[in-house]
C-alpha cells in the first residue's frame, strides 16, 4: 500500500477550504434567487429552500429589458476585446522587436499611464467624449475602453522571449514586417492573447462607473448599471435582484472555467525579460 502523504492531505484540505470560502457567495446568491422572499433574510438563515421559487428568473426578463442589457454588455466587451488585442499586439511588437530611436522612452510613457487613476482622467475624458457627441452612444462605451497599458506591457514581455532567429530567417526569405507579424508572431502568441482576451472581456463585462457616467438611455445600459438601478428607495425585489446578479455573473464564470489554463500559461511564458 502507498504511504499516506500527510502534507498533501493537509494541502488539499487547506485549498478546499479556501475554495469553499470563495465559492460560498456564488452559492448564496443562487440560493437567494430561488428562495421565497420571506426566506431571504430569515434568521437562522435558510441554506436551501424547501420549495424553490424559479419564477424570479422569469420576472427579471418580464420587468426589465434584461436581454437588451446582456446584448449591450456582450457587444461592448467583445468589440473592445477584439480591437484591443489587435492594436495592443501591434504596439507591443513595435516596442519589443523593432529597433528605432525613442522606443524605450515610448514604452516608459505607456507604462506610466498605469500609475494614473481613472478618477483623475474621468472628467477630462467625459468632456472629450461629449465634444465628439458620443454621450449616450456605443462609441462612448467602446473607444475609451480600448487603450490598456497592461495589455501592451504583458505582450511586450512575451515578445521579448521569442528568438530573433525566427525573424532573421523570415527576412532572408524576403518576408516583410507585416508578414512576420501575421504569420510568425501572432500564431506564437495564441496563449497570451487568449489570456488577455479573458482579462479584457471580464473587465469590460463588469465595468460600472464609466457606463454609469456616459449612458442615460435604458436601452443602452450595461448589465451592471441596469441591475444597480433595479428596485426602489423603500422596496427592493431581492429575489429578482439575486436572479439578475446570478445570470450576469454566469457568463464570466463559464469563460473563466474554460480559459483559465491560458491565464497560467501566459504568465509562465511571458516572464519579465528585458
Amino acid at each position: 500500500m502507498k504511504k499516506v502523504n500527510i502534507k498533501q492531505i493537509i494541502r488539499y484540505i487547506v485549498m478546499s477550504t479556501i475554495a469553499a470560502v470563495f465559492l460560498f457567495p456564488i452559492y448564496w446568491m443562487f440560493v437567494s434567487a430561488i428562495k421565497p422572499t420571506a426566506d431571504i433574510f430569515a434568521v437562522p438563515p435558510v441554506f436551501w429552500p424547501q420549495k424553490p421559487v424559479w419564477s424570479h428568473f422569469a420576472e427579471v426578463f418580464q420587468q426589465l429589458p434584461f436581454a437588451r442589457w446582456i446584448f449591450n454588455t456582450a457587444f461592448v466587451a467583445g468589440v473592445i476585446t477584439i480591437v484591443a488585442l489587435f492594436t495592443h499586439s501591434m504596439s507591443a511588437y513595435s516596442l519589443s522587436r523593432l529597433r528605432y530611436r525613442g522606443r524605450n522612452f515610448m514604452f516608459i510613457v505607456v507604462i506610466s499611464t498605469l500609475m494614473v487613476p481613472f478618477s483623475a482622467v474621468m472628467v477630462p475624458l467625459f468632456i472629450l467624449v461629449r465634444s465628439f457627441g458620443w454621450v449616450n452612444t456605443y462609441w462612448a462605451l467602446i473607444v475609451p475602453g480600448i487603450p490598456n497599458a497592461f495589455g501592451i506591457f504583458l505582450l511586450r514581455q512575451f515578445y521579448l522571449g521569442i528568438p530573433r532567429e525566427l525573424e532573421e530567417a523570415a527576412i532572408m526569405d524576403g518576408a516583410s514586417i507585416l508578414n512576420i507579424f501575421f504569420r510568425i508572431i501572432l500564431p506564437i502568441s495564441k496563449p497570451i492573447l487568449a489570456a488577455l482576451a479573458v482579462f479584457f472581456f471580464l473587465a469590460n463585462w463588469n465595468n460600472f462607473l464609466w457606463p454609469l457616467i456616459v449612458i442615460n438611455s435604458n436601452s443602452l445600459k450595461m448589465i451592471q448599471v441596469g441591475i444597480a438601478g433595479y428596485g426602489g428607495q423603500y422596496q427592493n425585489p431581492w429575489g429578482d435582484i439575486m436572479a439578475a446578479d446570478f445570470m450576469a455573473m454566469l457568463p464570466t464564470l463559464i469563460i473563466f472555467i474554460f480559459l483559465q489554463k491560458y491565464l497560467v500559461t501566459s504568465i509562465t511564458m511571458s516572464g519579465l525579460k528585458e
